[in-house]
């Protein structure tokens, strides 16, 4: 399993004074710069700007690999490592908040902590600087090398070759020809897509469990309040006294659209998401290649099983990926519902050609001009693969022929990550581009009802309580 190093430094000319952060994210096993990210933060306190650095380096780690994600993080700052290490008090209110953020980005993480002198910290420290350098000029900080297509923020990020990196809240550059993106903002400019997790994220590792192969998927933020998926009351309305009765989503699937009440019975499609593969576990790109579940992916798609077998599913269809792993998913679900599972080819995972089975460090290095190129056009297709705008289609006609063919009715889909979040971003009129600011995690639900006299509407997303 790649493991990645984060290298993080904050400083102030004046403390408070001009300050700025810089932080690098490397691959453990060379030293290659996969990310580097800075900014200047006005007038702050060194604390506070080596905060700011450690906060933006794991932000762009998730960017860039998921949660999961193995990583040392280092820092020439004794008070930050000890804090976070859960040695030190915080005992500076002002940094508590910062501390926070990014204590809750570190979890989502296996991440290890290291202080390092001062003399082994250079490149974020020089990364830091440039960013004051360049703020006391009246400049944003730019990077070395040409520009890619990032999105708008107030940092920059560059990566080192293939353009995979993401700022924490800036703008992605590369040293050559990729994409960036940012971790905690809105995409403004450029690619779609920016680094693995992302990528990872549309099928391409759909061996991927969000990002955290190796265990049960409960990164992502299930549903947690709800009893099931179409439970779907507003608390707070509730609470308040308000009529929620429209907004209710009924066990019997006829819930309205938004607040309207429902004038037709839904077609539910529930989405399940395979679960884990040793794919999964290696995070590489699963896509036509079939591999088996593992134990764990077995208990998973057992989980599933037992919840949706439950009120208030009633499900009555149950249909499948043709690939092994969404197969045996389906069969361990509708064994449990007592159906026959129907294969629909449409299902399928998008095709990754050449890129089957190799991790994302392996591409970029073997493919980088191709990787580029698919990470920023929606149209590019793998080499000997198939392009998302492709597979766009094929999901788009098998969705409307399944809403089409059990009208009315409660259909289980069981597929894979990019079929999945093709279906929601359809149903939420999104553009193409959506699918790269989805999360889903392995045997995840989600809901989308279709009205006939009104638009789809997605009630849930990766929901995994029942792997809890």
């Amino acid at each position: 399993m790649t493991s990645f190093v984060i290298e993080a430094d904050g400083g102030s000319r004046g403390n408070p004074g001009p300050a700025g952060y810089g932080a690098v994210v490397k691959d453990a096993a060379d030293g290659q710069v996969l990310v580097e990210t800075a900014e200047a933060i006005g007038a702050q306190t060194n604390n506070v700007a080596e905060y700011r650095g450690l906060i933006a380096g794991l932000q762009s780690l998730l960017a860039l690999a998921g949660d999961g994600a193995v990583v040392e993080v280092r820092m020439d700052s004794k008070l930050v490592i000890e804090q976070m290490a859960g040695r030190w008090k915080i005992k500076n209110e002002g940094l508590r908040p910062l501390a926070l953020e990014a204590g809750a980005l570190a979890r989502r993480l296996r991440v290890t902590w290291q202080w390092i002198p001062r003399e082994k910290n250079k490149d974020a420290d020089r990364l830091a600087n440039e960013a004051m350098d360049a703020a006391a000029k009246g400049r944003p900080w730019q990077p070395s090398g040409s520009v890619g297509t990032g999105s708008a923020g107030t940092g920059t990020a560059r990566t080192g070759s293939a353009g995979t990196g993401s700022a924490g809240t800036g703008t992605a550059r590369t040293g050559s020809a990729g994409t960036g993106s940012t971790a905690a903002g809105s995409a403004r400019t450029g690619s779609p897509l920016t680094g693995p997790s992302e990528a990872r994220e549309l099928g391409l590792s759909d061996a991927s469990a969000a990002g955290v192969s190796g265990r049960p998927a409960t990164a992502a933020a299930p549903l947690a309040a709800q009893d099931s998926l179409l439970d779907l009351i507003d608390a707070d309305a509730v609470s308040s006294g308000q009529d929620v009765s429209s907004g209710q989503a009924a066990a019997s699937g006829t819930a309205g659209t938004g607040w309207r009440a429902p004038t037709t019975v839904a077609t539910s499609l529930l989405l399940l998401r395979h679960g884990e593969t040793p794919l999964s576990v290696e995070r590489r790109f699963s896509g036509l290649g079939d591999p088996e579940l593992t134990p764990n992916g077995i208990a998973q798609a057992e989980a599933a099983a037992a919840r949706l077998s439950r009120e208030p599913y009633g499900i009555q269809v149950v249909v499948s990926s043709p690939l092994k792993r969404a197969r045996a998913t389906a069969e361990i679900v509708a064994a449990r519902l007592g159906l026959e599972v129907v294969v629909d080819e449409g299902l399928r995972e998008a095709d990754f050609g050449d890129w089957e089975g190799h991790t994302f460090t392996e591409i970029q290095r073997r493919w980088p001009d191709a990787l580029a190129a698919w990470l920023a056009d929606p149209s590019a297709a793998p080499p000997g693969g198939e392009s998302f705008g492709v597979a766009a289609r094929r999901v788009q006609a098998t969705g409307d022929r399944l809403v089409e063919r059990y009208e009315g009715r409660t259909v289980l889909a069981v597929s894979h990550v990019t079929p999945i979040k093709m279906l929601l971003q359809s149903a939420l009129l999104a553009p193409l581009a959506a699918l790269y600011r989805m999360h889903l995690d392995l045997a995840a639900l989600s809901l989308i009802e279709y009205y006939a006299d009104g638009p789809a509407v997605v009630k849930a997303f990766n929901d995994t309580s029942h792997l809890r």
